[in-house]
């Protein structure tokens, strides 16, 4: 449905040119949005895959390697569409110390988004209410260090910002002046906790993340929150018990039609097609979600067969080092130890084990005391 504008624009002066920042009006969309044919279709297959991969996660018996890798998986994905070029095994080596293969502060941001997401589901659990002041939370730990660490981490911006271009005069999107922030950011958080608007958890999570954009209440790092509030959003509803549904994939992928999409509701007030758009990237990500899961599970438990059937004196200790590494895929051998609860000696015999039965490889610049669960 075509609306038109979701807002209206403040004209200002920049630097000597004349600059339209656009200010939307606050969530809900009005008129109210046609649920119905297609879309509602497309609504009620992402909550039955939605569904489907919260009930085995809450039954899953060895979650701590599935959130582990699912949350770093997000923050490399994530901070890709920033630009950065850290893998996977950046990360992990970067929390052992050891940053190899990326910039140094391509990987810092990385792991700055790990702590933000994490942040962020530690609050929510203690049941603190996701709000502004959680939002700047997760913002100030995400730029904590590294790119970013200047530009005012944890507060909303005092300054006008913009999308594309060199400057705001020629920029492909302005957001509202430094002024209007804090209004739009307050009605964006009456938008979070509304109750009387008809609206399920997940097309609140879709709306949100757009208007959220629009806003841009921050210097930097507007991208990033503004994925992390889609999963956030919906384990605080109740729609997830455990953080492993994220959308930074799918939007790369689809990079240019999420752009697109984003300008479109802008500027015709067309939330329908946004919403297919996003639904279908809901649908899609958690039936993945589901398949790497299932397929995490029956891994973990053919590798603990394989351990009893090939230990036997050391069965005892190379499921306790097993079990450490599903907790944190890639250790020392002192640390290994340290989590297995276990003498160097007997944590290095089981790791050679480990090796053998090809369910761990070494890794580091000396190729011998660190290893990695395969």
């Amino acid at each position: 449905m075509r609306r038109g504008e979701i807002g209206s624009y403040r004209v200002t002066k920049i630097g000597g040119e004349v600059i339209r920042a656009f200010v939307p009006v606050p969530l809900p969309p009005k008129p109210a949005l046609r649920l119905d044919g297609p879309l509602q279709q497309r609504l009620e297959s992402s909550l039955l895959a939605l569904g489907r991969l919260d009930s085995i996660a809450t039954l899953l018996p060895d979650k701590a390697l599935i959130l582990y890798a699912y949350v770093r998986k997000e923050a490399v994905l994530s901070s890709q569409i920033e630009g950065t070029q850290s893998s996977m095994s950046d990360l992990l080596l970067f929390e052992l110390d050891e940053a190899l293969g990326a910039p140094l502060d391509d990987v810092r941001e990385v792991s700055n988004y790990v702590a933000a997401l994490e942040h962020g589901l530690r609050r929510l659990a203690e049941g603190f209410p996701l709000s502004n002041r959680l939002i700047r939370e997760i913002h100030g730990v995400l730029l904590s260090r590294g790119r970013g660490s200047t530009n005012t981490p944890g507060e909303f911006r005092r300054s006008q910002n913009w999308i594309g271009g060199t400057r705001p005069g020629n920029a492909a999107y302005v957001p509202p002046p430094h002024t209007e922030v804090l209004d739009c950011m307050s009605a964006f958080e009456r938008f979070l906790h509304a109750e009387n608007d008809g609206l399920t958890v997940l097309l609140r999570a879709a709306l949100a993340h757009v208007q959220f954009e629009t806003i841009h209440p921050f210097l930097d790092g507007n991208g990033r929150v503004g994925r992390l509030l889609i999963t956030l959003l919906l384990c605080h509803g109740g729609v997830l018990h455990e953080p492993l549904l994220y959308l930074s994939l799918f939007f790369k992928e689809h990079r240019t039609m999420y752009y697109d999409l984003l300008t479109s509701v802008r500027r015709t007030g067309d939330w329908e097609a946004w919403l297919t758009f996003f639904l279908e990237g809901v649908t899609l990500t958690a039936e993945a979600a589901l398949s790497t899961t299932q397929r995490l599970s029956g891994m973990l438990q053919s590798d603990r067969q394989r351990i009893e059937a090939a230990a036997g004196r050391r069965t005892g200790s190379a499921l306790r080092v097993h079990n450490a590494l599903k907790t944190k895929p890639i250790l020392s051998l002192p640390a290994a130890a340290r989590e297995a609860k276990l003498s160097f000696h007997a944590t290095a015999s089981a790791m050679d084990l480990l090796v053998t039965l090809a369910r761990v490889y070494r890794v580091g610049p000396q190729n011998t005391d660190k290893f990695f669960f395969s």
